[in-house]
């Protein structure tokens, strides 16, 4: 009966302590959450991932800024995400790693390639996602509660290193599950709310190529609404975000994200 119990995945067993915990003693069941995860946890925390604080304000910011252009870098993961299911996903089941750096050292031997990739994607990480993701959302903390801004960073560092170097890759997908709830209900609550306050894309549209920031560089035009902005495929010569560029070259950049970067790959079923 305690050996039954043992085999329980945390998927099917939210309660069960004694699965987890096996789970956490070895390799798999730490990086890969047991290879037991359900299809809905993975899904959510692929978009935890993917929709952090960074995007949240950043891209909301750059949407005011520039247009809705920017959407382009969402719908192109439709394709990469599919590129990762289909093609990615069966070399690395197939390989049985657990880790990106693993990989490259099976594929062409060495530990080097391995040590490189290694470096290359924690310092990458740190200063292109990590940094980003918590000055944002210490930001947001500071501005809806008013504390303080490195106490903000520090809370969130303490509070995601613990249940993550605790509960391994497990607690960070159930984690992010519920991240998504959050996001995904607040944001549709958000959306309600701004088109109904300005009553509608139409005066939306009209509102926001009549709308001056509060802050303008003198004697510039880079403060105009752009008279693109609500197009989402743009001139490839002269748009900011050519169409050319969101479609062939954001692709390349999108199936590194997607296909091969650990923090998406390593939260599939592998």
């Amino acid at each position: 009966m305690h050996q039954e119990r043992e085999r329980v995945p945390c998927a099917d067993l939210f309660s069960s302590q004694s699965s987890c915990r096996v789970n956490r003693n070895t390799v798999s069941g730490y990086f890969l959450a047991g290879r037991d995860m359900a299809w809905w946890p993975i899904g959510a925390s692929l978009f935890a991932s993917s929709e952090g604080s960074g995007l949240f304000l950043g891209l909301a910011g750059t949407g005011a800024a520039g247009g809705i252009a920017v959407a382009g870098f969402e719908w192109n993961a439709t394709y990469a995400l599919l590129a990762l299911a289909w093609v990615f996903v069966p070399v690395y089941i197939s390989s049985g790693i657990v880790t990106m750096p693993e990989y490259l050292q099976r594929r062409f031997g060495g530990e080097r390639i391995q040590m490189y990739l290694s470096s290359l994607s924690l310092l990458l990480s740190i200063f292109t996602k990590i940094s980003t993701d918590l000055y944002s959302g210490a930001l947001f903390v500071q501005v809806c509660l008013g504390w303080d801004l490195y106490l903000s960073t520090v809370l969130m560092l303490v509070v995601t290193g613990l249940y993550t170097i605790a509960g391994g890759l497990a607690a960070v997908i159930y984690t992010d599950a519920l991240q998504t709830l959050i996001m995904v209900l607040g944001a549709i609550v958000l959306a309600v709310k701004a088109f109904n306050e300005i009553g509608g894309y139409p005066n939306l549209e009209e509102a926001y190529l009549k709308a001056v920031p509060s802050k303008i560089v003198p004697n510039t035009t880079c403060h105009l609404p752009r008279a693109d902005a609500m197009h989402l495929f743009r001139d490839p010569v002269s748009g900011d975000l050519p169409w050319t560029g969101m479609t062939f070259g954001l692709s390349i950049m999108a199936t590194w994200y997607w296909c091969t970067d650990q923090v998406n790959v390593n939260k599939n079923p592998l």
